[in-house]
């Protein structure tokens, strides 16, 4: 028998769930699409930061010039599976692309439009579904081992963000575990996650009135009577879908006519479990390409980017590397309590695809966020929801939409 549904929303991560209930709570009838919850996905895995300052694509002029040397070297913060190497050539031109100086400073702009009410967004969203102690607003910050590692901070001020240059002595005043470093810089209004899969959970009890049928989606349809969504264990056709499946939203919008120059960065992260951790802040060595995260109980080691598909098993390497780094900047760490590896969905221009299909107002693109899947989810759902509802957007759709490429 086949199930019927106003909207259909594919995906249970961070921004499927936050889509969902957006569109939930504004009277729709909504049923979500993903198969069982096992919190070892991006939106459990990441560094647990809400990255207002993440304004600068991964794709720059500096990241072109060294891209020989970030992808072989084995030690690189941006690192490629050499097995994937053919199949990743036609992403890898496109990114080069990306990183020319004009490309680089729209998708910056681009970038930034998004991150700008999305710590709010977080705080009204984190009050509605009684989450509001996962939120701390300690700030978060860079840090430079060496002073040739100090950043140029004039293109974040001028994209709209807050930050401090802050001297070897202030960084350690902030942070006691970082004395005898060589500086860093202040980002004041960020705020933290205490932990993402509790946050998650909270989001998930939020949409219990929320039908959710857990199956994967093998196939997706149009016609004129709707979309018909099809898989093992799954028969549903639904007016409406959004297409909020991260890594995998690929096929699906191929499916749907659309094509998205999507990929799969792989993220790693360590635990330390602690009884007193040794950092209040989120805190990036740059040169590392990584964050430490203090979390409940433990600090987590998270970041990264290796580029290798699906389907490709963990590098242990990359665990090594990030392991040994994070000792020589707190050389007292414990024994690694847990590791995890897990897939982000990137674009080249770094800008999720957002929008309408091309078919059609039937799909609603809602992914492709990559390291901002986290902070963009509750902007995303008010997209969503004003795409939906045809209300006038809260922002400029066109950089996001599926038509760009």
């Amino acid at each position: 028998m086949q199930a019927q549904a106003e909207i259909a929303v594919i995906g249970a991560g961070v921004v499927g769930l936050a889509c969902a209930l957006r569109l939930h709570h504004a009277g729709h009838d909504v049923v979500l699409v993903a198969p069982e919850d096992e919190e070892t996905g991006a939106s459990y895995g990441n560094a647990g930061v809400i990255a207002d300052y993440a304004v600068m694509p991964v794709g720059t002029p500096d990241v072109l010039r060294d891209l020989p040397r970030l992808l072989f070297d084995r030690d690189s913060p941006l690192a490629i599976r050499h097995a994937a190497m053919a199949t990743l050539a036609p992403w890898l031109l496109r990114f080069a692309r990306e990183c020319l100086p004009g490309r680089a400073r729209a998708n910056a702009q681009a970038i930034a439009a998004l991150l700008a009410p999305a710590a709010q967004m977080w705080r009204d969203l984190a009050t509605e579904i009684g989450a509001r102690d996962q939120l701390k607003a300690h700030g978060s910050l860079y840090l430079y081992e060496t002073p040739d590692q100090a950043l140029d901070l004039a293109q974040h001020r001028a994209l709209g963000v807050n930050v401090e240059a802050l001297s070897g002595d202030e960084l350690g005043q902030l942070e006691p575990a970082l004395r005898g470093q060589a500086g860093g810089a202040f980002f004041p209004d960020t705020l933290t996650v205490n932990d993402p899969a509790t946050l998650l959970r909270a989001l998930r009890a939020a949409l219990a009135d929320v039908p959710r049928l857990h199956a994967r989606v093998e196939r997706l349809e149009r016609s004129t009577q709707g979309i018909t969504l099809s898989g093992p264990g799954l028969n549903l056709r639904a007016a409406r879908v959004v297409l909020a499946a991260g890594a995998w939203s690929k096929r699906l919008a191929a499916m749907a006519g659309d094509k998205v120059p999507l990929d799969t960065e792989r993220g790693y992260h360590l635990e330390y479990d602690s009884l007193e951790n040794p950092l209040t802040r989120q805190t990036s060595p740059v040169a590392r390409g990584w964050y430490f995260c203090p979390m409940q109980g433990r600090l987590r080691v998270a970041g990264t980017v290796e580029l290798g598909r699906l389907t490709a098993p963990p590098a242990p390497h990359r665990w090594a590397v990030m392991d040994r780094g994070a000792r020589a900047i707190l050389p007292d760490l414990p024994a690694p309590s847990r590791r995890w590896m897990g897939f982000r969905p990137s674009i080249p221009d770094s800008r999720p695809v957002i929008g309408l299909s091309r078919g059609g107002a039937d799909v609603i693109h809602a992914y492709g966020h990559g390291h901002l899947g986290l902070t963009l989810a509750p902007v995303t759902a008010q997209m969503v929801l004003n795409l939906i509802n045809g209300r006038g957007p809260i922002l400029d759709p066109a950089p996001y939409r599926v038509d760009r490429f």
